[in-house]
């Protein structure tokens, strides 16, 4: 059983890290006009955070 303080450093962890990876792919497809990679790094981002499917939750 894990501290409450834990989960929820881990959550934030993961919300910062999505929103990263979102605003990553937001700036590839505008900006570098790829726009594959910038699909790529949105679904990521979607799926590393605490919504999503996460591979940290055990």
């Amino acid at each position: 059983m894990k501290p409450e303080g834990s989960s929820v450093r881990m959550a934030t962890l993961l919300w910062i890290i999505a929103v990263i990876l979102v605003i990553s792919g937001i700036y590839v497809i505008l900006a570098r006009r790829d726009l594959l990679w910038g699909i790529v790094l949105i679904v990521i981002g979607f799926l590393v955070g605490p919504g999503g499917v996460s591979i940290f939750n055990v």
